[in-house]
């Protein structure tokens, strides 16, 4: 099995396939064992995040989706916002944001109608103040360039 990652891929051992680590064994190839300090807390966090997984497994997928997907929403927001506008960032997230919607109709239950309305809001957005940064306007909200 392998994981992506940004810095490339990488083989994941199975479970079965691991060694078991002695207590203070190395953390990774190359890294100094750890110390009982630091066992401890690496313990402390993986229980932290098995109770966490455990939490979420109770959400509903529809929901953290719509969460997610909200997120992208916030992102083109934060894009259209700036000054200037940066465009081609905003509409990488819009199209995420469509992307969600668009596959997922019909299957984000009570959130979709606010989804859609959402990005039609958000398309809107865009297509108008894009047509302010193409017409010399400038960024919203700033007075026109003299000329």
């Amino acid at each position: 099995m392998s994981l992506w990652t940004p810095g490339g891929e990488h083989e994941v051992p199975r479970d079965d396939d691991r060694p078991s680590a002695a207590p203070g064994a190395a953390g990774a190839p190359g890294q100094p064992p750890l110390t009982a300090d630091q066992e401890a807390e690496a313990a402390q966090i993986a229980a932290e995040m098995a109770e966490v997984r455990a939490q979420l497994a109770q959400v509903p997928a529809a929901q953290v989706v719509a969460n997610h997907a909200m997120g992208c929403w916030e992102l083109a927001a934060i894009h259209l916002s700036a000054q200037p506008p940066n465009l081609d960032e905003a509409q990488v997230a819009i199209d995420a944001f469509g992307a969600l919607n668009a596959v997922l109709q019909g299957k984000l239950g009570p959130d979709e109608a606010t989804l859609a309305d959402a990005l039609a809001q958000l398309r809107l957005a865009y297509v108008q103040i894009k047509a302010t940064v193409e017409a010399g306007d400038g960024a919203p909200g700033e007075p026109p360039a003299e000329g």
